[in-house]
């Protein structure tokens, strides 16, 4: 009985990694043809704002860019900086 596991074991484990190897192969191949590229038919559809493109067929804006009427608002938009990598970090230690 064991000399038998020993010859059937790497069979199924060969047997599993092919199957596992073919269903990555094939979720990844589904993924690349997803995602459309500049020489493929109908790649220029989606610049026209064909069926592929912007389901609005126009610009979309924020809807938090809306005042009550559905108007672009006009008040002064709250911004935020934050420091680049550049600056020297300010620590409470340090004698400035």
């Amino acid at each position: 009985m064991t000399s038998l596991l020993s010859q059937i074991f790497p069979i199924l484990y060969g047997a599993c990694f092919v199957l596992l190897l073919w269903q990555a192969f094939r979720v990844m191949g589904q993924g690349f043809r997803a995602v459309p590229r500049p020489g493929d038919p109908g790649a220029a559809a989606n610049d026209s704002g064909g069926p592929t493109g912007d389901r609005t067929g126009r610009l979309t804006i924020h809807p938090e860019l809306l005042d009550a009427d559905g108007q672009l608002t006009q008040e002064d938009l709250l911004t935020v900086r934050f420091s680049g990598d550049n600056e020297q970090p300010a620590f409470p230690a340090d004698p400035n």
